[in-house]
């Protein structure tokens, strides 16, 4: 089974683009989602423990805890040292399930994958981009997006030209939905054409 790592920075498309490998039958593993779910499960008692006052109604409020991190940006490991554990763990379940089902390969949607090493995790990797100036629009139209946001964002991931030149494959998503899916759709073909071997 080849597990394909997905990545790109903020405001790229990659959601959109995980969704495209998704409507082509591939499993598709998206660590935002898991920690949305671990935010209402197992990571709230933790976190609450941690920075206090971040839970409400049950579970995580994601708008406190950035808040708390926006005033202490240090404290992010400790955050990362609560949750990444419990991630990798739902990460495994995912691909014990998808290797017996004999899958021939599936993504893992991992926005940080260069930033915390996943990359040895995956035999391969796509990285989503497009241009700086339509990141920036993008980023800006959602809910609470500020430039100051934004900027600590991007301080914490790898340059976009990095992420480039570590990539197997690139989809540029500035053009149509249609062109994504195209570029989605020949990956998919070549993943398929290796025969589910990682090593071809």
């Amino acid at each position: 089974m080849i597990i394909l790592g997905l990545t790109g920075s903020i405001a790229m498309g990659k959601s959109t683009t995980a969704q495209m490998f998704r409507d082509f039958g591939v499993p598709v593993n998206d660590a935002d989602e898991v920690v949305h779910e671990l935010y209402r499960g197992e990571a709230v008692a933790p976190v609450e423990a941690a920075f206090p006052g971040t839970v409400k109604d049950g579970q995580v409020d994601r708008a406190e805890l950035s808040r708390q991190l926006m005033v202490a940006p240090g404290r992010l490991p400790e955050l990362e040292a609560i949750v990444h554990p419990l991630v990798r763990k739902k990460e495994q379940e995912f691909l014990a399930k998808n290797l017996a089902a004999g899958s021939p390969f599936v993504v893992l949607d991992i926005p940080l994958l260069f930033e915390t090493g996943a990359e040895k995790r995956v035999d391969r990797v796509a990285v989503v981009t497009c241009s700086a100036d339509l990141q920036r629009e993008r980023a800006l139209k959602r809910p609470g997006m500020t430039e100051e946001k934004l900027a600590m964002i991007l301080a914490r991931q790898v340059p976009d030209s990095e992420k480039r030149k570590r990539a197997d494959y690139i989809i540029d998503t500035s053009d149509s939905f249609d062109v994504t899916r195209g570029q989605v759709k020949a990956v998919v073909d070549v993943l398929a054409a290796s025969n589910g071997d990682a090593d071809a």
